[in-house]
């Protein structure tokens, strides 16, 4: 089984996906000759031609817009945005058409369109070039969203993506594009959106994460294991909308304490939710308050390298936070 990293299965999995459907079509800003800005996309177009893997103008309203009437017309589209702070332009797009063609149409139309956005900090991105914007997105019925942490999981969960009828947001973690490598089997399988994984079985306390953070809670996990003796559960939710709350709960009720990990901002995000949950569906399995880790409520990351460390939780704040919950 080849070993790739996350970049690499994402673009072996926009391959297969081309050559299983010539439906599949590639659209964004430099997928092209390019192959994108990660290169996500390299050598789709010498193989598929420019019919399926089309370079768009500087519009993300207009790459959303073009993939959604493209669908409604028998293809499925994907269509990548540069980076996933340029989203907002094609926000209307995604939320008042997209996600909502099925509900508004009685179900006479679905609208199949599969939207990759690569996000996150620790690429001294900076403003334009750092955002977690999933909590946006969290709030809107008719929409999926993936947040894939290992290259396995990637493939997987693009195959998922491309058998929905409705639209699936896909969030990539640029941090994790190459720092992340795992095993990749060759043929094509599908990962369920909406089933979370436990990546550690632990006793003493329960640690959910996504995306690049889900890795800092792991080597945080490993660590207080070893030097203390503290076992954490870990939960990959792979998928934030469904989310998985059925493996939550369980974890919630085994370990009786829960803390939350996420890079986007605090306030209404995935970790307000899944605290609201677990208050309503577990509370009395709970020996502590749900806690929350997460970027500040601050506008942007900062390009400088010291606020930008200070934006992001790392292994250290995890695992402080983990003891502080662990001993209330």
């Amino acid at each position: 089984m080849p070993v790739m990293n996350l970049i690499d299965a994402i673009r072996f999995g926009l391959e297969q996906e081309m050559e299983m459907d010539e439906r599949a079509i590639v659209l964004g800003e430099d997928v092209g000759v390019r192959g994108g800005v990660f290169g996500a996309t390299r050598g789709l177009f010498e193989r598929f031609g420019p019919e399926r893997v089309i370079d768009t103008p500087l519009a993300e309203s207009s790459i959303v817009g073009v993939a959604i009437g493209a669908a409604l017309n028998g293809l499925r589209p994907l269509a990548e945005i540069q980076f996933a702070d340029y989203i907002h332009p094609a926000m209307n797009q995604i939320i008042n058409e997209a996600a909502r063609i099925r509900y508004r149409t009685n179900g006479a139309f679905h609208c199949p369109v599969v939207i990759r956005a690569p996000f996150g900090g620790g690429v001294h991105g900076a403003l334009y070039h750092s955002q977690s914007l999933e909590g946006l997105f969290y709030h809107v019925p008719g929409l999926k969203i993936v947040i894939p942490s290992s290259p396995h999981d990637a493939r997987g969960l693009l195959r998922a993506a491309m058998e929905q009828d409705d639209p699936v947001l896909f969030f990539e973690h640029k941090r994790a594009y190459r720092l992340v490598k795992g095993e990749v089997p060759e043929e094509s399988y599908s990962v369920p959106i909406g089933r979370a994984e436990v990546r550690r079985e632990g006793t003493d306390a329960t640690v959910i994460a996504y995306g690049l953070m889900l890795h800092l809670v792991l080597e945080a996990a490993e660590r207080l294991s070893r030097e203390e003796g503290i076992e954490v559960e870990v939960i990959d939710l792979r998928s934030i909308l469904p989310l998985d709350k059925e493996t939550v709960i369980a974890s919630a009720k085994k370990t009786g304490r829960v803390l939350v990990v996420h890079e986007d901002n605090k306030t209404g995000g995935v970790g307000a939710e899944l605290a609201a949950i677990l208050a309503e569906e577990a509370l009395f399995y709970l020996d502590a308050p749900v806690m929350r880790l997460t970027g500040p409520d601050a506008p942007a990351m900062p390009f400088n390298p010291v606020q930008e460390a200070a934006f992001m939780p790392n292994a250290y704040t995890i695992a402080d936070r983990i003891r502080e919950l662990v001993r209330y």
